[in-house]
């Protein structure tokens, strides 16, 4: 091929080339900045290196009583806490928008009841009042107990049902990992973008990046109401059964 040839051939190429490089050209956006680095452990389900861990067994210092703010009042005892349902509702006391969450929960292998009224308790993913406002995931005892469907353990609250019931036994401990991406309101109040929940419940996917409608309630149509960050907080049900108890709970805000 002569020089002529070849510049021609060389030019045409360009021509049909994005990222061919020439003076004046803008080549694409190819590179891109690489990921921190983030140790996992070497333990499932134990927190990864950059994890803020909510609850190590030792004591309730990142907690507070969703009603006062006072010191949460819940038991720590062997490296667990017991829900006091005579203190009510306890929450984080930082404040939270996106994240990815792990819980472990376990009702008594004695529990008694039925229902709703069995080993009942919640997982508030963003708090919006003292009492039970919020987006609430159930806690209860599914295994072998029947409820309602979008009351059962792993259902968004009287709004989403789990796709399967993963549940073990009373007296096993059982795992919620959460990835929780909180609504987005205008400076106006108005709903920009809804909430959504990925959950999986002992390893099995339960709800995949569902949307929710609002808050959760017991009763009534969920809606929203304008908030920012707030804390996770957990449910002290005033239903008779035996109180649950929680470990090893720590979050990595996104």
């Amino acid at each position: 091929m002569s020089m002529r040839s070849s510049w021609i051939a060389t030019s045409l190429a360009c021509a049909t080339l994005v990222a061919c490089s020439s003076p004046g050209s803008v080549p694409m956006p190819t590179a891109q900045a690489t990921p921190r680095t983030v140790m996992p452990s070497a333990s499932p389900g134990a927190p990864p290196s950059d994890a803020i861990v909510l609850f190590d067994g030792r004591n309730l210092s990142l907690w507070e009583a969703s009603k006062d703010h006072a010191p949460a009042q819940w038991s720590v005892h062997d490296g667990v806490v017991t829900v006091n349902k005579s203190a009510g509702n306890i929450q984080t006391r930082q404040h939270f928008t996106n994240y990815q969450l792990h819980l472990e929960w376990r009702v008594p292998e004695d529990i008694s009841g039925e229902g709703q009224a069995r080993g009942n308790s919640g997982l508030f993913l963003a708090s919006t009042g003292p009492k039970d406002e919020g987006y609430e995931i159930q806690i209860l005892d599914s295994w072998q107990h029947s409820t309602y469907v979008n009351g059962q353990a792993a259902s968004v609250y009287k709004q989403a049902p789990p796709l399967v019931n993963a549940m073990l036994p009373p007296g096993q401990w059982q795992r919620y990992d959460v990835v929780w991406t909180a609504p987005v309101f205008t400076a106006q109040g108005t709903l920009q973008s809804p909430a959504y929940v990925t959950l999986l419940h002992n390893g099995v996917l339960v709800q995949n990046h569902t949307q929710l409608a609002g808050e959760t309630l017991f009763q009534g149509e969920p809606s929203y109401k304008p908030h920012g960050a707030a804390p996770i907080k957990l449910q002290a049900h005033g239903d008779p059964s035996e109180p649950i108890s929680f470990r090893n709970i720590w979050v990595r805000p996104l």
